[in-house]
């Protein structure tokens, strides 16, 4: 029988991702619990599933696969129901460039807007030893843990993470023009590796980045619709009055 165990956490976005391709391909999966907040991805035990210290990992039938990309590229190749990838090759190719955007550009500038408000408390309250202490933990973001400072991110830094926001955005309204989805005119892979930095966006009071922006506006509500949704947003999944 095959046993898929997911390590991962409430309010981690490629978390999020992950947890919507396994309702959205009704797939039954032990759901492991990480509390970032205690440093749980950084305790040894994790450290042996993925080095890198961040969730989520997936193990199936022992077998570890790490980035949430990856994983549910192979979750849809292992578990080819209800697919979430195109047919044809060159529709996977646009696909798979949209998800490369998102994972170079929209998913790193979302955590500065987030750290600012909700995440980097903890940070800015440390000495500058402490915070260097911190970071040394961190196998992969150490350098962003060092740019916080007892006022959060210097000014540009924020400024420069909202632009690259807003280009995401802009992109994403152009390529909603001629189809319901992003990549495709089905749902796809490309979608639900936007879908967290939408719902992040929500979360921070920034929704009116698409008032003028029909076409992602509409393309939420879709993604709403859909009951992999909730499932990937129970509790303990989102932040400020959205919290559940």
């Amino acid at each position: 029988m095959t046993e898929l165990v997911l390590f991962n956490a409430g309010i981690s976005t490629c978390s999020q991702r992950v947890r919507f391709v396994l309702a959205h391909k009704r797939l039954a999966y032990t759901d492991q619990r990480l509390r970032l907040d205690q440093g749980q991805h950084l305790a040894p035990e994790y450290l042996a599933i993925n080095p890198n210290g961040l969730v989520p990992s997936l193990t199936h039938d022992g077998q570890v696969i790490v980035d949430s990309s990856v994983i549910n590229e192979y979750l849809d190749e292992v578990f080819p129901e209800t697919r979430l990838v195109p047919a044809l090759p060159v529709q996977r190719a646009h696909m798979r460039a949209w998800v490369a955007y998102l994972d170079e550009v929209m998913t790193p500038a979302i955590r500065y807007p987030s750290f600012q408000q909700f995440f980097g408390g903890g940070l800015r309250n440390m000495s500058d030893e402490q915070r260097q202490g911190f970071a040394n933990r961190l196998p992969l973001r150490k350098h962003f843990a060092l740019e916080v400072g007892p006022q959060g991110f210097a000014p540009e830094k924020l400024e420069g993470a909202m632009e690259r926001i807003e280009q995401s955005l802009d992109r994403m309204e152009l390529a909603l023009a001629d189809k319901p989805w992003i990549a495709h005119q089905e749902l796809t892979l490309a979608d639900i590796a936007m879908m967290p930095s939408i719902v992040r966006l929500e979360d921070l009071g920034l929704t009116s980045l698409w008032d003028q922006r029909p076409n992602v506006a509409n393309w939420y509500t879709r993604l709403q619709d859909r009951p992999a949704f909730a499932a990937a947003y129970g509790p303990g999944s989102r932040l400020g009055a959205h919290a559940n």
